[in-house]
């Protein structure tokens, strides 16, 4: 058998059994796909890939994506048995309350799993943002005989997988970019969950990412582990990225279950399991480790430390000899911002005409080049709108000699949310992405497993409403401000003008989760705030009284292009002889983070009157305006016309504002 032995055979029947024996213990689970790859598993983790089980964050270390994140037993099994911290104990309390081997893989949740995976197409799409990532490293820190980044994302893909949309608009790229570290497994089994997979699916997979410009490989048998090495090694000889077509048995060898959609997501059955372990020869109780597998993770364990240590010493070389660059590299591995970031921002002057928040977004983001190298990102083919790109900083293509910060994601949403999960995971990079509002409907499935795993992506959203004018409700936002904060961990902020602009980039890259910036597309003025309104720091805490007259009888609640009407609104009533205040309300996210005290001094009086000016659906305001509410809001879709018409029309207007107050009142 070459450089595979019996012991090799021997860990991958312990594979299967401890899938078997998990799924079965909990009565849940996916059997079938832990028992297919089993093989493949066990050739990545010990043949195959640069990891060191003791320090799983090692940053030179080759990446795991199990995209078929159904697969987790095989993952955990995977784990334990190569010296992870991860007990029998927890195999045996698989999907239970409070175990490290929940139903599908979480990072930052079990040591050694990259990232959390379970919706189809994520787990491809986010690694290659981590193939993009590692190529930006490279250029930006490696020397001539010098080398501190040097290593392979590899990754497990399933039917499904490929057929999620998301994959292929990720597949696409990364065929463009020539992302030549990233090498992808295809179980191609022929099973999912209605059927066979030729129900749906019969497009030739390996000549469409032949054309995407892949290079593509076929292995006609997964237990074959001297093919599937081979097939690995020419991948990594190949400048291009690699897909491995893998053609395995799901639920392989379960005796009747075996190659049919009843072995993808349910457990065997006892008759089932006891016959598909007499058909492996395996004689032992559930959860047995053969004493001789176990000591396989000692070996492992120790190549991993050889290899690590080899790292460091290099990383200690180069280091000396490039002391600035290795002082960045540390600080941007740990996520540590760089110091004198708010002095590098300038502060917009008033100015009654002002700009767009976007433009304002635009040039704050110019000056953060400058000072946070690891800034990385782009827009999905609206750069000039997104006011995104950073002049000077190169961009992302096949070829590049230096290290790029511009990504062209193309009119790839989802692709490019995913991507930047991916190159926030792999550290190194703060990855932002841009596109108008109304698409973030496109990127919404990667935004979700971004904000549950944590990971803080800035997310630049211009044309925030109806004031993006004649292009029409296809493209004006209306229940977007409200789906977005639907999200857990999704920090969502609406700045009123230039300054508040300013600070919610600041608060956005403090930020340890993910953050979405609705932005303008036209001008609003920049407040004075020298003539008695708050200060736009106040944006930090989500929302800061911004004007109070004496004797206010009512409080007005306002984000983004609203706050100026709100304050000609307060202006017209105060000729009335009707006292308001004015609050802007940027983020309800940081504005819940805020002690009570300071939420009962800006809301104001429970009980007195609140009312709510926003362009967008009210869903969720109740929260904050309390039980004596007026909303002034937009409850249907927009239309195409001047942006002012609208705001006329559809009832943002100082007269009609004003008409509401004191309609109330």
């Amino acid at each position: 058998m070459g450089r595979f032995d019996d012991l090799d055979r021997l860990a991958i029947t312990t594979l299967r059994a401890l899938a078997i024996d998990a799924i079965e213990a909990a009565n849940s689970g996916h059997p079938g796909a832990p028992l297919g790859l089993s093989p493949l598993g066990w050739l990545i983790f010990r043949h195959l890939r640069k990891h060191d089980p003791a320090d799983p964050a090692w940053p030179d270390r080759d990446r795991f994506v199990l995209s078929a994140g159904h697969a987790s037993m095989l993952n955990y099994g995977l784990l334990h048995l190569s010296g992870y911290d991860l007990p029998l104990e927890e195999i045996r309390n698989f999907r239970q309350w409070g175990s490290l081997t929940p139903g599908h893989p979480e990072v930052d949740h079990t040591p050694g799993v990259e990232i959390t995976t379970g919706p189809l197409g994520q787990g491809l799409s986010t690694a290659v943002g981590m193939a993009m990532a590692e190529r930006q490293l490279a250029l930006r820190f490696n020397r001539e005989g010098k080398t501190v980044i040097d290593h392979l994302t590899w990754v497990i893909a399933s039917d499904g997988d490929l057929m999620e949309g998301v994959a292929s608009e990720a597949a696409s790229l990364a065929g463009h970019l020539q992302l030549g570290k990233l090498i992808a497994f295809w179980d191609d089994n022929s099973i999912t969950i209605d059927g066979r997979t030729d129900i749906t699916f019969t497009e030739d997979v390996e000549r469409r990412f032949e054309a995407y410009g892949w290079h593509v490989q076929r292995v006609s048998d997964g237990e074959d582990l001297e093919a599937l090495f081979e097939a690995a090694e020419r991948a990594k000889a190949d400048p291009r990225p690699s897909l491995i077509a893998v053609k395995t048995v799901i639920g392989y060898p379960a005796p009747k279950k075996q190659n049919t959609s009843g072995v993808h997501g349910s457990p065997l059955g006892a008759e089932e399991a006891k016959a598909t372990k007499a058909a492996m020869g395996w004689e032992h109780g559930a959860f047995h480790v053969p004493a001789e597998v176990a000591a396989i993770a000692d070996a492992i364990r120790a190549k991993g430390a050889e290899a690590s240590a080899a790292w460091r010493e290099r990383h200690a070389a180069w280091g000396e000899a490039e002391p600035e660059a290795r002082a960045e590299l540390e600080r941007r591995l740990a996520g540590e911002l760089p110091a004198g970031l708010e002095a590098a921002i300038p502060v917009f002057p008033a100015d009654p005409k002002g700009m767009a928040t976007r433009k304002a977004s635009g040039a704050v983001l110019g000056h953060l080049a400058g000072v946070m190298p690891e800034l990385v990102g782009g827009s999905a083919d609206l750069a000039a709108s997104n006011n995104t790109y950073l002049k000077g900083e190169g961009d992302f293509a096949a070829r590049m000699e230096r290290a790029p910060r511009n990504v062209h994601w193309g009119i790839r949403e989802h692709a490019m949310a995913a991507a930047c999960n991916g190159l926030s995971l792999h550290g190194g990079v703060r990855p932002y992405c841009a596109t108008f509002l109304v698409f973030a409907d496109y990127m919404r499935g990667a935004i979700r497993l971004g904000s549950l795993m944590r990971q803080p992506t800035i997310y630049v959203f211009t044309h925030d409403s109806i004031g993006l004018g004649e292009d029409g409700p296809t493209h004006q936002p209306v229940e977007h401000l409200a789906s977005l904060r639907a999200i857990p961990g999704l920090t969502v902020i609406r700045p009123a003008d230039a300054n508040e602009t300013r600070e919610a980039w600041l608060a956005a890259l403090a930020s340890e989760g993910p953050v979405a910036l609705a932005l303008t597309r036209q001008n609003l003025p920049t407040l004075d705030r020298a003539a008695g309104l708050g200060d736009p720091a106040g944006t930090a805490r989500g929302a800061y009284v911004l004007s109070e007259r004496e004797g206010a009888k009512a409080t007005l609640l306002a984000t983004g292009s609203e706050v100026p009407l709100a304050l000609e609104v307060q202006d017209r009533l105060a000729g009335e002889g009707v006292a308001t205040r004015v609050v802007s309300f940027p983020s309800w996210e940081l504005f819940a983070e805020q002690p009570a005290d300071y939420q009962a001094e800006v809301l104001g009086a429970e009980g007195g009157l609140r009312v709510v000016l926003e362009a967008g659906i009210r869903q969720g305001w109740e929260r904050w305006a309390g039980s004596n509410a007026a909303y002034v809001t937009l409850e249907h879709f927009g239309a195409s016309a001047p942006a002012e018409r609208l705001f006329e029309e559809f009832g943002f207007s100082v007269e009609k504002v004003a008409a509401v107050v004191k309609g109330r009142l």
